[in-house]
């Protein structure tokens, strides 16, 4: 159960949270559309992103839009959701070996973009699990 009532405001349960601050709402919800869409990483390549990293975090809410695709064989699918996982066991302690890897499949843009979807993915999927947002029926 939601450990504090959805506002009135805001389109979805996520947002509903927040919309007790119409302000964190609306500029969060502003970030969040523009890491989602096709930037330097693919849309594609970010869901999964998400998906892996919902597994670690614990919101229902977003385990419930599905677990990472098992079958992908995309170099670069594979690597970004691998830092996903060492990123998420290691909270941020990345040793540098692991940026070698990244370095031999992304650019820096491709990089800074991977891990800023993931720290605000990180922290969206925190809100929803420290509220105990539970899945959409």
């Amino acid at each position: 159960m939601v450990r504090i009532n959805q506002s009135k405001i805001g389109e979805t349960p996520f947002q509903q949270l927040l919309g007790h601050n119409p302000r964190i709402m609306e500029s969060w919800t502003l970030l969040g559309k523009v890491l989602e869409k096709d930037g330097q990483l693919s849309v594609e390549l970010k869901e999964q992103v998400r998906r892996t990293l919902a597994q670690r975090n614990g919101c229902q809410y977003c385990k419930a839009k599905g677990k990472p695709n098992p079958h992908i064989v995309d170099e670069r699918v594979l690597t970004a959701t691998g830092f996903a996982e060492v990123f998420a066991r290691l909270h941020g302690e990345i040793p540098d070996s692991v940026f070698d890897v990244l370095r031999d499949v992304f650019s820096e843009k491709e990089i800074s973009e991977l891990i800023a979807f993931i720290c605000f993915t990180t922290a969206q999927q925190n809100v929803g699990a420290v509220l105990q947002l539970e899945a959409e029926a």
